[in-house]
């Protein structure tokens, strides 16, 4: 059994972070010791780690959520699984269209300014004073 420092450090993560996930219902509640101190098992390990991954990959809660009940519960059919991550794929593609907005935004602010002035002539303050 793990106390919760114990838990943090094998899942690389704060305390906080596991309290938090206890709370959204993430992580079940764990047994405690005489002392009411939190008691780990190896399963909250692995179903930690698997929040990590899924946060990792820039999943929601409640994306995450879903993937726990097929995870729980293998015997179902996983085409709710792919579902999910398809939906999540098209979220992820539409910010890497809105990034490279913004980058090629703050490339052409950057262009503003190509030499050393004053504050006051800077080009890209400037810019960034004025309306979109």
């Amino acid at each position: 059994m793990l106390r919760i420092g114990e838990l943090a450090k094998r899942a690389d993560c704060q305390v906080q972070t596991i309290r938090f996930y206890e709370a959204e219902g993430l992580l079940l509640e764990p047994a405690r010791s005489e002392g009411n101190f939190r008691l780990y098992d190896e399963n909250h390990l692995e179903r930690l780690l698997f929040i990590r991954r899924c946060r990792s990959r820039d999943m929601t809660l409640d994306e995450i959520r879903n993937l726990l009940i097929f995870r729980d519960r293998p015997e179902l059919d996983c085409g709710e699984v792919n579902e999910l991550v398809d939906a999540h794929i098209v979220q992820v593609r539409s910010k890497i269209r809105e990034l490279k907005a913004l980058e090629q935004q703050l490339i052409e602010l950057r262009h503003s300014c190509d030499t050393v002035r004053s504050a006051r002539e800077c080009g890209i303050l400037n810019g960034l004073a004025q309306a979109l």
